[in-house]
């Protein structure tokens, strides 16, 4: 298999599961709306819609095209957070990290992954860190509910 539709192939799962984040991260805030943590959902929220596009963008800089949806993962995502949407703030927190360690797995994974190149890999170390911080920030959240 070439090296770019390997690339294309690794920044489109990444993709589905950002696009993921975000339509979890949105039904979450409908659901805590006018709760002190709607507003840090809110950064998460924008910070995946923001990763979102840079994957897009990468996805076309390396001549491929871009998933659309969110695929299997977002409708997992999706009835995990409705479930969370029943039981409570804090269920619906702990769903978010859920997904959020689930996103970091991928990171690791594509930067262990010897077909990409240094601006592949920056940007998915940067994607990485980014969740990292999310995930440390919902367990704050969860600790405080």
């Amino acid at each position: 298999m070439n090296a770019n539709k390997t690339r294309v192939d690794v920044f489109n799962g990444l993709l589905r599961g950002e696009i993921a984040a975000a339509e979890t991260y949105q039904q979450a805030i409908e659901k805590l709306n006018g709760q002190k943590e709607a507003a840090e959902l809110r950064s998460f929220h924008d910070d995946h819609v923001k990763a979102a596009n840079d994957l897009r963008k990468h996805v076309h800089d390396l001549g491929g095209k871009p998933d659309q949806g969110s695929g299997a993962w977002g409708a997992f995502a999706k009835a995990v957070e409705g479930t969370a949407k029943v039981f409570g703030t804090a269920s619906a927190l702990k769903a978010l990290k859920e997904g959020e360690e689930h996103g970091l797995a991928n990171y690791k994974s594509a930067a262990e992954n010897n077909e990409l190149g240094p601006t592949c890999r920056t940007l998915v170390n940067r994607l990485m860190n980014e969740t990292r911080g999310h995930v440390s920030s919902l367990d704050q959240l969860i600790s405080a509910t």
